[in-house]
């Protein structure tokens, strides 16, 4: 018989396995990997090929073809992450065909979609949320999602996950509870971690013109203010980029801004190692919270930075109104020295054609600076995999996201199907093809093979945009290795470049994360913290005050003097007061603090 395909109702239920713990050592792009070199790599031979399959045998589930028959069926994914809608194609597609006999159609979380298919009774098959707040909430108090734990549907086609993933899942059973649903489980969030003790990959890793760096003789960095100068000198010996254009030490964009300037208070991140939080930067190692109007604060001092280098002529005028790609664009072209991203940075400007001609950027920290990065989290974060409670095929449902759990699942997640773009040599080592390797460097650009879609890499991935394992994790058969292919032995070779080589020489590390591990980091630490609710009276105060803060942080980055920079950061301060008399927004965003401060401290 088929599992029951509707919730009858939500129920209290006993305390899932004890937890066991996770075995295993320790950012979703290709962060600066093409800084370094990939040995050329070919498909493993079927003696490797079996083995590989072998150690990730205990994810198995039972047929599926016993339930369902031989045809093809349908399935839909609800994603709040998706920026996709239609039918999967290209090549991940294909392999949900060939292991699941299934066809996928991704739906996007557009304007109303989430109220429309709660009305409706139905969200979807999978189902993706963008966290573990409101609508997420909403849907299992009201029964729209299935119950993981209903007739063992989680032990028979979920097994990897129920043994794997224990405190994830029972951090899902303890939301269920905190809301009044019961201890019960619904699914788990992404990017979970295999142990608690390791941090994700950095991506704030300033990046800087290297060879510019070079020619001015490696100047010393110890502060803020030698940032500031190393930028006026290479202004100085490099005025335009390659197509004649002028130069700045950085060019940001506005099409992330939230509460604050993004690019602003991620330099606070990057430079302090302040996390954001609200409408402020939070203190990871003592939970104190600097308001983004606070006098002299981070978010503030940071401003002023971008203001100075703006007066200097460091600042691309059109960083306001421009997009992302267009100042990829700029990037590409050599024409900023700087970026506190690497995907913004060496990820875009260290292209073949750079690195031969002996340009390139690298990251160069200052030795004041304590750039943050972000803690693993066992328990899971807050992105939901999840399934509909009135899908036809929850046993379906559950086998597709348990091999996204396995090493071979989650590795073709990220790298193509197995053996056609990777695999395990004979000592265990995780391995790309020639194929896998020229995705991974340009997944836009890289066509798959007719058999595998005949589209882009990029275009043929899995839609729903949602991870499940961090993939900074350890793969279980990898040889203690992660899912990053980064940092995989195999792709470690020497220099071909000497622009590479000269920056190994200057920094004694092999790849851009090697280095920011021997820096004065710090790390945010992870916790089961999830921001609470806003009142409707505070939602409305707090997207004033967003716009408040947002437009006039524009303003001052391009006021012309220090007074001007003075009188607007004035302006925006008593502007946001007007709004916000009652200081209702510190307030709440001083309690987070506090909670998350308190949660923090559970965890050292």
């Amino acid at each position: 018989m088929k599992l029951k395909k509707v919730l009858a109702g939500l129920t209290s239920l006993a305390l899932m396995a004890s937890l066991a713990g996770c075995g295993g050592s320790s950012n979703d792009t290709n962060g600066g990997s093409t800084n370094d070199n990939a040995a050329d790599t070919n498909t493993a031979d079927s003696a490797d090929t079996e083995s590989a399959d072998a150690s990730a045998s205990d994810g198995e589930v039972p047929s599926l073809t016993d339930l369902y028959g031989d045809d093809t069926i349908q399935l839909t994914v609800y994603s709040q992450l998706a920026n996709y809608s239609g039918k999967l194609t290209g090549w991940f597609a294909e392999v949900m065909k060939r292991e699941f006999n299934v066809e996928m159609t991704i739906i996007p979380d557009t304007d109303g979609a989430f109220d429309t298919r709660m009305e409706s009774g139905n969200l979807g098959d999978i189902v993706v949320f963008g966290s573990n707040g409101s609508d997420y909430q909403r849907a299992v108090k009201e029964g729209m999602l299935f119950d993981w734990n209903e007739d063992d549907i989680l032990s028979d086609y979920g097994p990897y996950v129920k043994e794997h993933m224990p405190y994830a899942l029972e951090n899902n059973a303890n939301l269920s509870d905190s809301i009044g649903a019961g201890h019960t489980t619904y699914g788990f969030g992404h990017n979970v971690a295999t142990s608690p003790e390791d941090h994700e990959a950095f991506f704030y890793t300033m990046d800087i013109r290297w060879d510019l760096y070079k020619e001015l003789g490696y100047p010393e960095l110890n502060t803020i203010d030698d940032l500031f100068n190393t930028f006026v000198a290479m202004k100085e010996i490099c005025p335009t980029d390659e197509i004649g254009n002028e130069t700045y030490a950085v060019s940001m964009w506005p099409d992330w801004d939230g509460n604050m300037a993004m690019y602003v208070k991620a330099f606070a991140t990057c430079y302090w190692g302040y996390d954001e939080m609200g409408f402020g930067l939070y203190d990871v190692e003592t939970g104190d919270y600097h308001d983004a109007l606070e006098e002299n604060g981070p978010y503030l001092t940071s401003l002023k930075f971008f203001n100075k280098l703006y007066q200097a002529g460091l600042v691309d005028p059109n960083s306001m109104t421009q997009t992302y790609d267009k100042m990829s664009e700029k990037a590409q072209n050599g024409g900023i020295f700087f970026s506190i991203f690497d995907y913004a940075g060496s990820a875009l400007y260290n292209s073949e054609e750079h690195l031969t001609a002996g340009t390139a950027m690298y990251p160069v920290v200052p030795k004041d600076a304590t750039p943050l990065c972000y803690g693993m989290n066992v328990l899971g974060g807050n992105r939901i995999w999840t399934i509909g409670a009135n899908t036809e095929y929850p046993e379906l449902c559950m086998a597709i996201i348990n091999y996204l759990t396995t090493p071979e699942g989650y590795m073709t997640y990220w790298y193509g199907p197995k053996d056609v773009c990777w695999y395990y040599d004979e000592e265990g080592n995780s391995c790309l093809t020639d194929l896998g390797e020229q995705a991974f460097k340009d997944r836009k650009g890289t066509i798959m093979p007719d058999e595998w879609g005949g589209i882009s890499f990029n275009e043929g991935t899995f839609q729903a945009n949602n991870t499940t394992w961090s993939k900074d994790a350890s793969n279980p058969d990898s040889n203690g290795e992660t899912y990053n292919a980064d940092n995989w032995k195999s792709r470690r070779s020497d220099a071909t470049y000497d622009i590479l080589m000269d920056w190994r020489d200057f920094s004694g590390a092999y790849n851009s994360q090697e280095y920011m591990n021997t820096v004065d980091y710090k790390v945010s630490l992870a916790t089961s913290y999830t921001e609470s609710d806003r009142s409707d009276d505070l939602k409305i105060i707090w997207e004033q005050v967003a716009s408040v803060i947002v437009n006039y942080s524009w303003q001052a980055i391009y006021a012309s003097s220090d007074e001007e920079f003075d009188k607007i950061v004035a302006e925006m301060t008593q502007k946001c007061k007007e709004y916000d008399p009652d200081g209702q927004c510190l307030a709440w965003c001083e309690n987070e603090a506090s909670i998350r401060h308190s949660l923090e401290d559970q965890v050292r």
